[in-house]
């Protein structure tokens, strides 16, 4: 991953703050200076927490969880749509619907309507309708495709939310919170950093500091679903593999005509059984590698570092551990898991440990942020 350069920041003008009296006292410790009435935020520590959010997203996308991009704001809406769009990630640049994430299943109703009428017109049972109906019926779908559009392909809650001015979308870091989903934020020194999991102190309102910021983020993500699909692709051939050893096997194998029946009878000794050290060796490796614990609803790469520091690196330990031990260990990562259910994250691990990855997934979609 190519690591941006402070000079290119300094360039976009990143480093403009807000006026100082409408600063924020908790992001003094990303603030450099104060001049001309301005503060100045500190570049060096921009790279540094931009580099962290970039490589926490890398992990998100290649898990395979979507990372929801809200940026309602005149100068960022047409940056986020256009960056989003070529990885392929859900966006709102109009309007952020109350109870996006909360109230998720009414959302998602509202998208499958939008499925509806164009089956509808493809069926010719459009056709059929009054004209004034038909005309009814246009709106709702231009109004729907306004506001819903660019998130139709979101069947479940983001694995993240990357946010541009949280205090315009203040809503939307409410939400998050209360499902426990990760934030990922551009802030101004005129925000409240204690809000946001993984900050990005910069200037939210100038266009050419967003785009470079975009601009990382994006390639991160793309990286990210660059890894998943050589894994993916990896392992179909790996699962190719035995089949062709199989065939050869088979192929090799004498028939019937071929064996000699008058030759001397020969008595076969039983082989003893062998063992492949290195085979039986990288088996245990392979089982007792940590796995990504962010595919458990509500869990986010913090808490899944904490989780995994704390000997539940596996889904089969954490689906057996204490939930109230879990529930501990998440609190100190995070002081918004305090709050939540705990025995959630046992019940998805065991799904997950049997190999029942659709019926999580329903499970998931069921439910809000992965609590009961």
């Amino acid at each position: 991953m190519a690591k941006v350069e402070v000079k290119q920041l300094l360039e976009a003008g990143v480093h403009f703050g807000h006026l100082t009296r409408k600063w924020n006292p908790n992001m003094a410790p990303y603030i450099y200076m104060e001049r001309n009435g301005i503060h100045v935020i500190n570049l060096y520590k921009t790279v540094a927490k931009l580099d962290e959010a970039n490589e926490a997203l890398q992990k998100i996308a290649a898990s395979g969880r979507k990372i929801l991009f809200v940026a309602t704001k005149k100068q960022a809406k047409d940056i986020v749509a256009e960056k989003v769009a070529n990885v392929n990630m859900p966006y709102i640049t109009e309007r952020w619907p109350g109870g996006m994430l909360t109230n998720f299943v009414t959302i998602r109703k509202a998208v499958k309507k939008m499925a509806t009428i164009d089956r509808m017109k493809k069926d010719g049972t459009f056709m059929t309708l009054s004209k004034k109906e038909r005309l009814q019926v246009d709106r709702l779908r231009a109004k729907l495709e306004k506001n819903l559009g660019s998130i139709s392909e979101m069947t479940r809650l983001p694995g993240a939310l990357f946010i541009v001015d949280t205090m315009r979308e203040h809503i939307a870091v409410k939400e998050a919170q209360k499902l426990n989903i990760p934030i990922f934020a551009m802030v101004d020194t005129n925000s409240d950093p204690r809000d946001v999991d993984y900050l990005i102190p910069s200037n939210d309102d100038a266009s050419k500091s967003i785009d470079i910021i975009m601009t990382e983020v994006t390639n991160a993500i793309a990286e990210g679903l660059a890894e998943r699909k050589s894994e993916k692709q990896s392992g179909k051939e790996g699962s190719d593999e035995p089949k062709a050893d199989k065939k050869e096997k088979s192929a090799a194998k004498p028939t019937p005509e071929a064996v000699d029946t008058k030759a001397a009878p020969v008595v076969a000794k039983t082989p003893e059984p062998t063992v492949n050290v290195e085979a039986t060796k990288e088996a245990v490796a392979k089982d007792s590698a940590p796995v990504d614990l962010t595919k458990v609803e509500g869990i986010g790469p913090k808490a899944a570092e904490a989780l995994v520091n704390a000997g539940f690196d596996s889904y089969a330990k954490l689906a057996e551990g204490n939930p109230e031990k879990i529930k501990e260990i998440l609190t100190e990562a995070s002081s918004r898991m305090a709050h939540l259910d705990p025995t959630s994250w046992p019940k998805q691990a065991k799904m997950a440990a049997d190999g029942k990855w659709d019926e999580l997934k329903v499970w998931q979609d069921n439910t809000k942020g992965g609590v009961e």
